[in-house]
């Protein structure tokens, strides 16, 4: 997909406000946003308007005084130090990475060009930075999810499938932070009872394949990873839940959206506006080491009653009151 076809899908991105309009142009800087997901993935497309529209209240408006280069993996590892060479040789102002595996790659090409990243779980342990509140070196930003929510997560799935007594948790080996959310479900699991099983894909054989072998168990869940692979293959896993009549929470409300049983975590796109701030305040001078790394300051939990009717499920009303959002 060449660059204008792209800027034109992201929609609002091209009405600039009137105050803006009235600036005098400024030196055009230039970002270079590398991106786990693919380019043509509606929601990975949303999050980036969201950036996009955070920037524009700012004064920042692509192709008039900021040039924003975009690079997409398409759920890829493989190809992701191969872009984020050619986004360093283009010599931008700034970087900004979306998910760990282009955070690493652009970290381990560059120590001088300031670095913003979302959707990155664990800065500290990658070595992306030693302090959250104030970060050394040329690297800062906002992470997407606290480790502690695997016990949240395996009191969801018992709250609505009361005989559940054993869950696959699906996630993508590639992602860095797989351990240590496992390791927290892992913790959980006793005080409710619960049997786990690591289920590790990386396409949609994987995908088919392992949730038909684990169905074969009786009282089965699943509680699925955040991942490129998982979201881009997000139709596969849900179709195959439904299928095989397996309860399942997700990390993302696109997946309940799409017709998955239920959601927690971070409000992604928050932290995609959020981070528009920490872009600008670069743009104007200040030094990363002033910027602390932010935690989520938005959950949200997404139940769709639909996919509950069709799994013979009755949501409890005390979780109905707990849902940001009820899909009927």
């Amino acid at each position: 997909m060449r660059r204008r076809q792209f800027i034109t899908l992201l929609g609002g991105a091209a009405a600039w406000p009137l105050a803006v309009r009235a600036q005098q142009p400024e030196r055009m800087r230039r970002i270079g946003l590398l991106s786990s997901f693919a380019e043509n993935d509606p929601e990975a497309l949303a999050w980036i308007r969201q950036l996009m529209q955070g920037l524009e209240e700012l004064g920042w408006v692509n192709g008039r005084n900021v040039q924003i280069e975009f690079r997409f993996a398409a759920g890829d590892p493989a190809r992701i130090p191969t872009l984020a060479t050619e986004l360093i040789e283009l010599r931008p102002d700034m970087l900004f990475a979306v998910g760990p595996i282009p955070a690493a790659a652009l970290r381990q090409q560059t120590l001088f060009i300031p670095i913003v990243f979302v959707q990155v779980a664990d800065a500290v342990g990658q070595g992306f930075i030693t302090n959250l509140a104030r970060p050394q070196g040329n690297v800062t930003g906002f992470t997407n999810f606290e480790f502690s929510g695997g016990g949240k997560w395996l009191q969801l799935l018992r709250e609505c499938a009361p005989d559940v007594s054993a869950v696959a948790v699906v996630f993508d080996p590639n992602t860095p932070s797989w351990p240590h959310f496992l390791s927290s479900i892992e913790v959980a699991a006793p005080t409710f009872g619960i049997r786990l099983t690591p289920a590790a894909v990386r396409d949609t054989a994987d995908i088919e394949r392992r949730l038909a072998a684990f169905a074969r168990e009786p009282n089965g869940a699943l509680i699925v990873l955040g991942s490129p692979v998982t979201l881009q293959h997000r139709q596969t896993i849900i179709a195959a839940t439904a299928r095989h009549r397996l309860p399942a929470v997700y990390p993302l409300r696109v997946f309940t959206v799409n017709g998955g049983l239920m959601s927690y975590g971070a409000d992604v796109a928050d932290s995609y506006k959020r981070a528009a701030s920490y872009v600008d305040r670069i743009l104007r001078g200040v030094k990363v080491a002033e910027l602390p790394v932010q935690a989520p300051t938005k959950y949200e939990l997404t139940i769709n009653l639909n996919t509950a009717k069709a799994l013979g499920l009755t949501v409890p009303p005390t979780l109905l009151v707990l849902a940001d959002e009820v899909i009927e």
